[in-house]
């Protein structure tokens, strides 16, 4: 009998949901404290593990087969041995592109109209116009054009910006009208004509701080800075930095190399950063979407399909026919 091991907040419903798609497994829910050892009796994980995994004892006994990422980033559980291994991986990346790109169109309008300016000025009772700037007309670069990349372009798309340039490893397999997508090798001509540039990457060892001091002085003066990727792809202190000399005329990240960041982090004073706690993939549909996704691939799974999102783990990320359809979720 194949055992399912589950790491992620499903209630009682959703777990006797995935159970009817399991047919005969049984499914074990284990919590962030008993992952590492539950973990050992599982052909099948459903989760997101945020402590310290033993993966190399567990490719070792050959009894895990396919990881299930309920997070969109893989680092969790993407390392050399898995890699290596047998196990197939799927990911979450798209699942949650409507929240993430919300979340990036009010990380950037709060931005672009001064809003923390604004607030902070109300909180001191001073009432103080002062320029303001806006999406239309603007040269916007999206780096990294998976489900995250293009339903944001899909929402900006509506504001009439100048133009939109994306980057993306699978460049001719992609097409949205209104955006030009390009290849990674063309990412410094996105930094150097982005008036709005917003990072969606992954985290990879080729992208790992492959965003700083160089590529924000490429981008033109007065632009501005966005990051719902992940914090480790920028060097914070070049951000900092760029902020500071007004290279960056503002900022805004919802990933931080550290989080929280350090309380003697400098992001916390830089001057137009606008911080928010990793939240642009939370909705109250997170789990039920997630439990949803997971058991339509248990579905492919039992019957030798391919699986939704599943990982070419030679690359770090899905390819285009695999990723989750653009009408995902489907409720």
């Amino acid at each position: 009998m194949e055992t399912i091991v589950l790491c992620f907040p499903v209630t009682a419903e959703q777990v006797e949901q995935i159970q009817q798609s399991a047919s005969t497994a049984r499914v074990i829910v284990a919590e962030q404290s008993e992952i590492a050892e539950a973990i050992f009796v599982a052909n099948v994980f459903c989760g997101h593990a945020k402590v310290p995994m033993p993966w190399e004892q567990v490719v070792a006994q050959g009894r895990l087969r396919w990881i299930q990422s309920t997070a969109a980033g893989l680092d969790h559980c993407l390392v050399p041995s898995v890699i290596r291994s047998n196990i197939v991986v799927s990911g979450s990346a798209g699942l949650f592109s409507r929240q993430v790109a919300e979340h990036t169109l009010a990380l950037l309008l709060a931005l672009l109209r001064g809003i923390p300016t604004f607030l902070a000025a109300q909180c001191r009772r001073q009432y103080e116009r002062l320029p303001t700037a806006e999406v239309q007309g603007a040269r916007i670069g999206i780096l990294g054009f998976g489900g995250n990349g293009q339903r944001i372009a899909e929402y900006l798309l509506p504001l009439r910006p100048h133009s939109i340039r994306a980057t993306d490893y699978f460049a001719d397999e992609i097409d949205m009208p209104g955006v030009a997508v390009v290849p990674p090798d063309r990412t410094d001509e996105v930094f150097a004509t982005a008036d709005i540039l917003i990072c969606t990457l992954p985290l990879l060892e080729s992208t790992r701080l492959g965003i700083g001091r160089a590529q924000f002085a490429r981008m033109p003066v007065g632009s501005w800075f966005i990051n719902v990727g992940r914090g480790q792809l920028v060097d914070e202190e070049a951000l900092v930095e760029a902020l500071q000399s007004g290279q960056l005329r503002g900022a805004a990240i919802d990933v931080a190399f550290h989080e929280p960041p350090h309380d003697d982090s400098p992001l916390w004073s830089a001057p137009n950063l606008l911080i928010t706690p990793h939240v642009g993939a939370q909705s109250r549909y997170r789990v039920s979407d997630t439990v949803r996704l997971f058991c339509d691939n248990l579905a492919r799974w039992q019957q030798g399909l391919p699986l939704w999102n599943e990982v070419d783990k030679d690359l770090g990320f899905s390819r285009p026919s695999r990723r989750i359809p653009h009408d995902w979720p489907r409720r």
